[in-house]
């Protein structure tokens, strides 16, 4: 047993090493959670891989000295990445493996295995403050927020990787619609959704969208049922959120009331300071009728109505300028403004990881992120 528990913890250093990190946490959550991710031989294994994609004939370079096979490591491999405990991908013919962090990532991959165990060890480990601080200590989100396409107008000169429609009908390869996860967590809690009864609101495209097909998750869908889908998403004011990266892999549709994200932003002193967008809502004083239909519209809580004059006001430390509330403004007061600089994703998931991973942050970078928290506070 001791050993078995020296082995998850060695995968738990080993996590934290990667551009997210995996800490150590009094209450142990961190260890459960391995385990019900990977029996002890998968642990081993997936201490030989990086968040680097590494071929599957590089990886058998260094575990075949252990006697396994290549086909059980290749079967190995593969169990571990349909259970979403690591990352996939397919070049030429060629398959790759990569560790993936918690958070986005093999907490994301339990969509079909979700349990309220499962759910407690999670809710356990990522309410620590060591996780939080690694989380929000990346030198980029993994995650950015862009305009719904109501909110659009031909003056914002929307660039392809802010653009819905174009992230979808520009796409090669298959497009998997799945239903959010942190919906289906919110019921498990006993919280269910307040903005929608839908479930099949999140979008996998690219590399995760073949690695859904292969492990049985979602469902395929046309770039029109897409474009359908993203529509009724927009109905119901969910924030648009796509990986931050120009080569998008996944677009999640967010409420405020479920969406672990967008939970952590309510509860941050300024949270723009952590998020990637290139937009801001600006309100019309002389249009506004101070209605409070924006307030109602908006998931992270940044409007309010100013008492003074009776209009909306617009809260620029926490607006993610997602522009549900441009689109349902009766009077048509409210506009997205586009920031001066605008900040341009990285390529792929690999070149946003390496910038990540560049610019870790060690004990004192952390130190002072908890002490900029807490003076913000």
């Amino acid at each position: 047993m001791a050993k078995e528990e020296g082995i998850y913890r060695d995968l738990q250093k080993h996590l934290n090493k990667q551009p997210v990190g995996y800490p150590a946490t009094k209450s142990g959550a961190e260890i459960r959670l391995l385990k019900r991710l990977f029996n002890p031989e998968e642990a081993r294994l997936a201490m030989k891989l990086s968040y680097k994609p590494s071929s599957i004939n590089d990886i058998y370079e260094v575990v075949k000295e252990s006697g396994m096979s290549f086909n059980d490591m290749a079967t190995m491999l593969d169990e571990m990445m349909k259970k979403g405990a690591i990352g996939h991908l397919e070049k030429e013919g060629t398959r790759y493996f990569f560790n993936i962090p918690l958070v986005v990532g093999m907490y994301e991959g339990q969509l079909n295995r979700l349990t309220p165990e499962f759910l407690a060890d999670f809710d356990k480990y990522t309410s620590d403050k060591a996780f939080g601080l690694e989380f929000l200590s990346t030198e980029l989100p993994q995650m950015r927020t862009i305009p719904v396409e109501r909110s659009i107008k031909p003056e914002h000169h929307v660039t392809t990787y802010d653009h819905l429609t174009e992230l979808i009908t520009g796409k090669d390869g298959p497009i998997v619609i799945n239903e959010c996860i942190c919906r289906i967590a919110a019921d498990l809690r006993g919280k269910p959704c307040k903005k929608t009864t839908r479930l099949e609101t999140c979008m996998a495209l690219g590399d995760i969208a073949k690695n859904c097909l292969r492990a049985g998750i979602g469902r395929e869908i046309s770039k029109e049922e897409a474009l359908d889908i993203a529509r009724q998403n927009e109905a119901d004011g969910l924030m648009l959120q796509p990986s931050n990266t120009q080569k998008v892999e996944f677009i999640c549709a967010c409420c405020g009331c479920c969406c672990g994200m967008l939970r952590v932003h309510k509860i941050l002193p300024k949270p723009v300071d952590f998020w990637s967008t290139n937009y801001y809502a600006s309100v019309d004083p002389e249009s506004c009728t101070g209605c409070e239909t924006c307030i109602d519209r908006c998931q992270v809580n940044a409007i309010s109505i100013d008492e003074h004059l009776g209009i909306s006001t617009v809260n620029l430390d926490r607006c993610l300028g997602c522009g549900n509330c441009v689109s349902s403004c009766p009077a048509e007061a409210i506009s997205l403004i586009k920031k001066e600089k605008e900040v341009t994703p990285p390529e792929n998931t690999e070149a946003l990881y390496d910038t990540i991973m560049a610019n870790k942050k060690g004990t004192f970078g952390k130190i002072k992120l908890a002490s900029r928290l807490i003076l913000r506070r």
